[in-house]
């Protein structure tokens, strides 16, 4: 079946303008990369409610930060690199500290930034913004997704952060799918394995299970779009059924949706787990589709490391 891939950033842009028409309070932040990010789309149609604040992502927080607590819902725009390292300081002591309702929606995660390299490449967002109290963390997996977690995001209150993916996807959802931040969806059941994973990897996922069953071997997709709340008894169940758990992800295996998985786990129902993702190491100059062979997270080489762990 051919797939259709659409720019999930272009989807993040028309459902700001979406919102802004629907509710005077959203409001849109950059930081002098519009064009890449997509908030050009709402700067255009509410150009009085659109506020580049140039390179200078510490005061792209705390500016977010002030016209929350004047009543606005401040969506805020960088590359996931920029957002969560060089602004951390301020997402954690003035957003997150005081539980304003800011939305941190950071574009060009993962090594899929691809030829930036690795001082692009945020490898370690997802791990750096977990562990802050009261933020929700979100990765949505296509177009449908994202536009949906944007949605659910300027109705939630309280600080959330959703990484954006540079790449276009294909469609893996429809207009049927219903976003809920408490819960992951089994994809795809099965009884020998459970592959765990979120963003641009679940395409790669569903692809590898297919492979997988060419070989005999059943295995069961777990989507996990939301990372932090985690949807602990999905996974728990999953692991009771299968007895072995693969997570994968467009992130470094150290304190991304791999650790947070294992955590759970280790707690609660103790599990052999093995993590798919980049290792201790910084990402590379390369093509988003060569990059994800050379880190094993295409559905290719995904099948043939599964296939080895199983032997």
């Amino acid at each position: 079946m051919t797939r259709e891939y659409k720019s999930v950033r272009g989807e993040y842009g028309k459902t700001l303008v979406e919102l802004g028409k629907a509710d005077k309070n959203i409001v849109v932040l950059d930081a002098d990369l519009s064009c890449s990010t997509q908030t050009k789309l709402f700067a255009k149609e509410f150009p009085d409610r659109f506020f580049n604040v140039g390179i200078a992502e510490q005061d792209l927080m705390t500016t977010a930060a002030g016209l929350a607590c004047t009543g606005k819902i401040p969506f805020v725009s960088t590359f996931a690199m920029f957002a969560t390292g060089r602004a951390w300081d301020q997402v954690r002591n003035t957003i997150c500290y005081s539980n304003l309702n800011v939305k941190i929606a950071a574009t060009h995660g993962g090594i899929t930034v691809g030829e930036d390299g690795a001082s692009h490449q945020a490898l370690e967002d997802i791990a750096l913004m977990r562990n802050i109290p009261n933020m929700t963390v979100i990765v949505p997996a296509d177009a449908q997704e994202t536009r949906q977690a944007i949605i659910f995001a300027a109705g939630y209150k309280g600080p959330v952060y959703i990484r954006i993916a540079r790449s276009n996807l294909p469609d893996i959802f429809d207009e049927n799918y219903k976003f809920d931040y408490r819960k992951a969806q089994i994809i795809k059941e099965g009884k020998d394995i459970t592959l765990i994973t979120n963003g641009e990897t679940l395409v790669e996922t569903i692809d590898c299970a297919k492979i997988l069953s060419d070989y005999g071997i059943d295995a069961e997709v777990i989507n996990v779009p939301v990372v932090k709340p985690l949807d602990t008894e999905t996974i728990i169940n999953s692991a009771k059924k299968t007895n072995r758990v693969v997570t994968i992800e467009n992130h470094s295996i150290i304190g991304g949706l791999g650790s947070a998985v294992c955590e759970v786990l280790s707690d609660q129902y103790p599990t052999k787990v093995t993590r798919f993702g980049t290792n201790d190491e910084f990402g590379q100059s390369g093509t988003a589709k060569e990059l994800m062979a050379y880190y094993g997270l295409n559905a290719e080489q995904l099948s043939r490391r599964i296939t080895g762990l199983i032997k």
